[in-house]
């Protein structure tokens, strides 16, 4: 008997399980009993046409099935089947003019010049390297503590945030101080704080196809800690024109992923993941949480990866994905391959200048209007519903632990991943308002209702954080 792991990301559609065994004779025989056992998780999986989607991979064992028989892989029955979603330079050589260690930072690097690996000679390298950080979030907050700790002379940040108070339980490059500055600004002062002999540059802007070659193109390494699929595919493509080694990294719930794309010869993102979700289909961790010390790990891993290249040690994550279950506290690796026909960093890329991620990803224009529907209420109209005591249901498809740290008044809790064997329980001519955190669940809510025939559904956009801000401030934020 075969054993599917499920992903955090997906187990809503198992109810919650992590890993279902399964018999069959194939791939395909095996995936097909697990949606047969869990029917929501279909569309996750498969397209309409009935193939696997190209931003969900399948490996059995540690091999990618893509470059076995696919789907129609044979299994013994012993199998392990893992289902990976999406989730949103060699070494610097040096120069014989390198400038030489100063009493103070010989003192500084002390545990790093005692080994053998590192020395005088590698500490040198790590002062002349340059690396740029995409993100001064979860990421990017270990990152950059342990670059400047670390010596690595130049480090660029991209970041236009702000420190918002959710962001300290994970992103301790930040302080309860700094709450409302400029990232950039917070993040710059601790690291000069840790380290006052690097240089620290500070990009205030978002990366984009029009900046993103100018910004990247001084950096020797590139390290992407994102937090949505058109930057990551930006980020991608760049130190794909560039040949620049991209240290990626990424995390949701309790799981992480780690590895190093075009790197010499190796793989890019796009070879694992050719084309993103959806959009919607896979939670933000605004939607879905994350532990607070997840990034840090993952982090840790990325400023590692980093030091390595550039001084030239060990075995990089090239053609590695690193895969972390903190739950479980296990590491796994799977192989990654280079895609010959990778429209990137293929044998005859087909992408040799940076396109419209956010058009590739299917988001709207960045500061574009929102498009005019009637299918949607905001906050104050949902008061009014509810004073005047319309007849209507308020559905709220959050999680019960969401529910439990704020709620409105009068709102049933359906989950959304249970929301399609509820169906039968409502009424087909009611009226129903639909409602979650944000208002990325709850229209995707309204999509579902709408395609089994329910007419008078709408969605109530910008979800209970609206409610929170222009109707009752009483309500919690998270």
């Amino acid at each position: 008997m075969a054993k599917i792991l499920i992903p955090t990301a997906l187990r809503q559609f198992t109810e919650q399980s992590d890993s279902v065994d399964v018999t069959g004779a194939t791939v395909r025989e095996a995936l097909d009993q697990l949606t047969v056992r869990y029917p929501n998780i279909k569309k996750n999986l498969f397209n309409d046409q009935g193939k696997l989607r190209s931003f969900v991979n399948v490996y059995v064992n540690d091999e990618d099935i893509r470059y076995l028989d696919k789907d129609g892989t044979k299994l013994t029955g012993s199998e392990t089947i893992s289902i990976v979603p999406s989730v949103a330079g060699g070494a610097t050589a040096v120069a014989d003019t390198a400038p030489a260690l100063s009493n103070e930072e010989v003192a500084r690097y002390s545990r790093h010049l005692i080994l053998p690996e590192v020395g005088m000679e590698g500490q040198t390298k790590l002062k002349r390297a340059s690396v740029v950080m995409i993100g001064a979030g979860g990421l990017g907050a270990p990152l950059g503590l342990y670059l400047a700790a670390a010596g690595v002379g130049r480090i660029g940040i991209v970041d236009f945030d702000v420190v918002d108070a959710s962001n300290l339980q994970r992103q301790v490059i930040h302080g309860t101080s700094d709450i409302g500055r400029k990232k950039l600004d917070s993040a710059g002062d601790r690291m000069r704080d840790i380290n006052p002999n690097i240089r620290v540059d500070k990009f205030d802007a978002g990366l984009t196809s029009e900046n993103a070659l100018e910004i990247l193109r001084d950096y020797d390494i590139v390290v992407d800690g994102t937090d949505n699929f058109a930057t990551r595919y930006l980020v991608n493509d760049a130190c794909a024109i560039l040949k620049k080694p991209n240290v990626y990294g990424s995390i949701f719930r309790f799981e992480g992923q780690a590895s190093v794309f075009t790197y010499q010869d190796g793989p890019c993102y796009r070879c694992l993941y050719p084309e993103p979700p959806p959009p919607g289909l896979v939670p933000s961790c605004a939607e879905g949480g994350v532990l607070g010390i997840l990034p840090g790990i993952i982090g840790v891993i990325q400023a590692t990866e980093a030091a390595k290249i550039i001084l030239g040690i060990g075995t990089p994550l090239k053609g590695r994905l690193l895969l972390y279950d903190a739950l479980e506290m296990r590491f796994r690796e799977l192989k990654l391959r280079r895609n010959p026909e990778c429209p990137v960093c293929g044998d005859h890329p087909t992408i040799t200048k940076l396109i419209d991620y956010q058009e590739f990803c299917g988001m709207p224009p960045m500061n574009a209007e929102p498009a005019p529907t009637g299918d949607a209420i905001d906050a104050i109209e949902l008061k009014r519903k509810l004073d005047r005591g319309d007849n209507f249901v308020l559905i709220d498809v959050r999680e019960p632990h969401e529910y439990q740290i704020a709620r409105i008044p009068g709102a049933r809790l359906i989950p959304l991943g249970e929301l399609p064997k509820h169906l039968r329980e409502l009424d087909l001519n009611g009226e129903y308002v639909m409602q979650c955190k944000s208002g990325a669940r709850s229209q995707r809510a309204v999509d579902l209702l709408k395609q089994n025939g329910f007419k008078n559904v709408v969605n109530m956009t910008g979800g209970i954080l609206a409610w929170s801000d222009k109707v009752d401030p009483s309500v919690p934020k998270y």
